[in-house]
């Protein structure tokens, strides 16, 4: 079995360093057992510190991997170390994947009466299956209502007094970190954890726990606050969480008149007393969903005018953006639609139409809404999990077209690359590839962009190099050696670190050593200037930097056959510098004789 377009390339392209290197380990280790393949998807457990191993899943189409999921707490950078090791599995041992039939070839086998037996069977063998059983016949069997469901009346079962606790301890804890000298702030960061854990009842359907709970974090935060704002700490961060957080309760909830106004008085206090802004959430209790220029959109009687009477306020997109989450749970997709395009929330409303399966429309929609790259990369995303490919990647194609301003145009293009080479469009997968290229140079992509173009190559090899050559980007410098070096381009790689400073002391090197037998005389001048103003500084704790780049002084002077001038400048050294007794010691060493 074999992934299309998996290379080690992409492995190190998705996850960290760390994250390859531990990976790695644990594939040698022969951590991963039972990978299995049902059509495009491949599952796996990997072995690691707990007694329970870690279970990877992975779905692949045509341009590689589309999803890569794993049960471990991993949540930094791409890809954790199991799914590293399952992949390298698929890379390097393909033979040891078992292929099994897909769940639907499987059900396609039995009669509507075996099929009973066999869901009876499996809920008698794992009981915990039978409440998933009935929430998905719940879904199925009864159709999602026009409006949202009448609600019980409001009741809560969470105490919220540990709620309160932990606010204040969080505050306590940063007033004793800056009193014993520390610089770090926690604070939005724990809170953000509390506030969470209230965002998560709401998107269970549970706002009154979580009205509680806000009620519980924003009391506490008045109440203690002083405590930090005495050593300079801002609220605002805060208010704004807890703004997001009281909004999409309120309008997942079902609050009595009496609990509205009272909610709107304290949101009112709280404002003043934590300096910030409950703008939304005071609005959202204002409106609630019976706001009339809201229902007309809803029911897409304002397609062409947002849903509001007089200015937008600042906030109406975050607003809009919360309605259009508690429309996609509540299952109330038509009013999703109209309301995304009443606001104006392009990605949302294409997006909805391709999960939708509304394809076509999505397409036609695109062709005069989508305006920005996370718009088109967006879609073109849902695309490809609904399986349409070609739409997939020309819609890729027109986002790479359009202005980038979130710096994602090296992650789409990589994309549309990979994708578009999967489905044998060598083409646009050479095109995308170039663009990944000039958005941030990488070797991988040098060298790919060289497999991609066959006999184009001589001129897209001549504009790449141009284009490195011609690049003042920051960041780019290590990419810009790697490719030059690669092409034996000495003089080039000589410039791009010519004026590197010591961060880049490897890079620097590199370059010396390629240029050794062609350009001795720079060695010598730039590792001779680099040492002296290490040594005539007086850096003690940096003198081994520059034995180091006395050593390529060394090794030039020798490759030219000119000992005796490095012997020469070697004395000199020891007697310019004959008091730093620590840096005689080093220049007497045999590696500098």
């Amino acid at each position: 079995m074999s992934i299309p377009k998996l290379t080690e390339a992409t492995l190190r392209r998705y996850a960290n360093a760390q994250s390859f290197q531990r990976g790695d380990a644990y594939y040698r280790a022969g951590a991963v057992i039972n990978p299995t393949q049902r059509g495009n998807t491949l599952q796996a457990e990997v072995e690691g510190s707990r007694a329970e191993p870690y279970q990877v899943r992975l779905t692949f189409d045509e341009g590689g991997v589309t999803s890569a999921d794993c049960t471990c707490a991993y949540n930094f950078e791409g890809w954790c170390k199991h799914i590293v090791a399952t992949l390298l599995v698929c890379l390097r041992q393909p033979e040891t994947v078992a292929e099994r039939p897909p769940l639907e070839a499987l059900l396609d086998r039995l009669e509507p009466a075996q099929l009973r037996q066999l869901v009876q069977a499996l809920a008698a063998e794992q009981p915990a299956l039978l409440e998933a059983i009935d929430r998905q016949v719940g879904l199925l069997a009864t159709p999602a209502p026009a409006a949202p469901p009448a609600k019980p009346p409001r009741r809560t079962t969470v105490d919220p007094t540990p709620f309160r606790r932990q606010v204040r301890q969080i505050l306590r804890n940063a007033v004793n970190d800056w009193e014993s000298g520390s610089d770090e702030d926690s604070i939005n960061d724990d809170l953000q954890d509390l506030i969470d854990q209230a965002q998560e009842f709401t998107e269970r359907g549970d706002s009154p726990n979580a009205l509680a709970i806000l009620e519980a974090i924003t009391g506490a935060c008045v109440e203690h606050w002083e405590d930090v704002a005495d050593y300079g700490a801002d609220s605002n961060e805060v208010v704004a969480a807890l703004d997001e957080a009281w909004t999409e309760a309120i309008l997942s909830g079902d609050l009595t008149p009496a609990e509205t106004i009272d909610l709107q008085g304290n949101l009112a206090a709280w404002e003043k007393e934590l300096s910030g802004s409950f703008a939304m959430s005071l609005a959202a209790l204002r409106q609630g969903w019976s706001y009339p220029p809201l229902q007309q959109a809803l029911q897409g009687q304002r397609p062409e005018a947002v849903a509001w009477d007089g200015e937008r306020p600042d906030y109406a997109d975050a607003l809009a953006l919360i309605r259009l989450r508690i429309l996609d749970r509540q299952e109330r997709r038509q009013e999703y639609l109209h309301l995304a395009e009443a606001e104006g929330q392009t990605e949302q409303y294409l997006t909805m139409l391709a999960r939708l399966g509304q394809v076509e429309a999505a397409m036609t929609a695109a062709q005069t809404r989508l305006k920005s790259l996370p718009e088109a990369f967006a879609l073109a995303r849902i695309l490809r999990e609904q399986g349409a490919l070609e739409q997939a990647l020309a819609i890729a194609q027109t986002g790479l077209k359009l202005l980038d301003q979130d710096h994602r145009q090296y992650e789409l293009a990589v994309w549309t690359s990979e994708l578009a080479e999967g489905l044998g469009n060598r083409p646009a997968a050479l095109g995308a590839r170039i663009a990944a290229f000039l958005a941030t140079p990488f070797f991988t992509d040098y060298q790919k962009t060289e497999e991609l173009a066959g006999e184009e190559w001589a001129a897209v090899r001549t504009e790449l190099l141009e284009f490195l050559r011609n690049s003042q980007s920051w960041g780019i410098e290590e990419a810009k050696v790697d490719i030059f070096l690669h092409e034996g381009l000495i003089a080039s790689a000589i410039t791009t670190v010519q004026d590197l400073r010591y961060y880049h002391a490897d890079l620097v090197q590199r370059v010396m050593d390629a240029a050794m037998s062609e350009r001795p005389d720079w060695v010598i001048d730039n590792a001779r200037r680099r040492a002296e103003e290490i040594m005539d500084a007086g850096k003690a704790n940096a003198y081994h930097h520059a034995i180091d780049w006395l050593k390529k002084a060394r090794a030039a002077y020798r490759a030219m056959e000119r000992q005796a001038e490095w012997s020469a400048y070697r004395e000199q050294l020891l007697v310019t510098h004959g008091r730093k007794y620590k840096l005689v010691g080093m220049l007497k060493q045999r590696e500098l004789a």
